[in-house]
């Protein structure tokens, strides 16, 4: 016996993969759902690869009664209005918008790092998945925590135009095109250019200088992983498609070598360790789209503190940093809550 599955938001670039990895990990599904908004009522979506098209539901009219999972990909919006509603008709919602991260009533789940705190969904029948950058950046991080317990983390991100949606994505490749045959470049969706440019700008500034964007790494890696655990972020948009990478420097309480680190990446769930130290012996952000795994390269010893270490890490956003993790908690859940057969 199989689950039935509603795709929330399905017509966007993180509910399209949302179906793909389903297909992809043949999650066990007796019926399966595709549900966006009223304009994208009727639209069709091939369901991963398997030939079978989906005819988009109206939200605004459909029924979460008899459901057993809906994964969410339509923003906070969206969310705040059909996800209780969802919740409330015995649905479990797993959702990727940021509107119920800190909730201390809603779990915030990556399988591979707290696989436990999903016992707590009971509470509002809701689970939320956490911000790309956070859910990559744990999953370097957790297994490195348990061998030598991480005090402070300082990581600089390099984030694509994909995590702002198809919109980013569109803008990128317009900008592109328009410098190349000297066009005028006004930005749109973004501050500034974001061809062939950085912007050190993502989400809306807070009163301490910070962006909203670095606050959620922050807070999210707290609940994640530690409360303990301190950490400053800069967080970057750089203009690639696909695929975030962060630059991590970690400090422990226990002295941890480069070598030690290595090995224990290597073994650890989710990560997939890529450290040549030589030409092209590390990961891009091209190399990893499509991928299911949190690649780490660069491990070396940080001379300049006592005990810490400094990695490159990279992950596909739209996968890990969104509709894979989400898929993976459908997983855990079924595993250890909604067992069928």
């Amino acid at each position: 016996m199989g689950y039935r599955v509603v795709v929330v938001g399905a017509t966007g670039n993180v509910g399209r993969e949302m179906l793909t990895i389903l297909a992809e990990r043949e999650f066990p599904i007796d019926e399966i759902a595709a549900v966006a908004s009223p304009r994208s009522t009727g639209t069709e979506i091939e369901f991963g690869e398997t030939g079978k098209m989906l005819k988009c539901k109206n939200i605004e009219h459909f029924d979460f009664t008899g459901w057993d999972i809906a994964l969410f990909a339509a923003g906070s919006g969206p969310t705040a209005e059909y996800a209780p509603k969802a919740a409330a008709a015995g649905c479990v919602v797993i959702d990727n918008s940021s509107l119920y991260r800190m909730d201390p009533d809603v779990p915030l789940i990556v399988p591979e790092v707290n696989p436990d705190a999903i016992d707590g969904y009971t509470m509002k029948n809701i689970i939320a998945n956490p911000n790309c950058s956070t859910a990559q950046m744990v999953v370097a991080l957790k297994p490195l925590h348990e061998a030598a317990k991480i005090k402070r983390v300082v990581v600089a991100t390099y984030q694509s135009v994909s995590g702002a949606g198809k919109a980013g994505m569109d803008e990128l490749f317009e900008q592109s095109r328009a410098i190349f045959v000297g066009d005028q470049v006004e930005p749109k969706k973004f501050t500034k250019q974001i061809a062939f440019n950085v912007i050190p700008h993502i989400d809306v500034f807070l009163d301490d200088g910070s962006t909203k964007e670095e606050w959620k790494m922050v807070a999210e890696t707290k609940k994640i992983l530690d409360p303990k655990v301190k950490v400053h972020a800069t967080c970057v948009r750089v203009p690639v498609f696909v695929g975030h990478s962060e630059s991590l420097n970690i400090e422990f309480e226990e002295e941890l070598s480069a070598e030690q680190a290595q090995n224990i990446l290597r073994e650890a769930p989710g990560v997939m360790l890529v450290d040549k130290r030589e030409d092209a012996g590390y990961v891009t952000p091209v190399e990893c789209v499509g991928d299911y795994a949190t690649f780490i390269s660069r491990v070396r010893e940080d001379p300049t503190v006592d005990n810490g270490l400094a990695l490159w890490c990279v992950s596909d956003n739209l996968r890990k940093g969104a509709a894979l993790n989400a898929v993976q908690i459908a997983e855990l859940l079924g595993r250890r809550h909604l067992k069928k057969g």
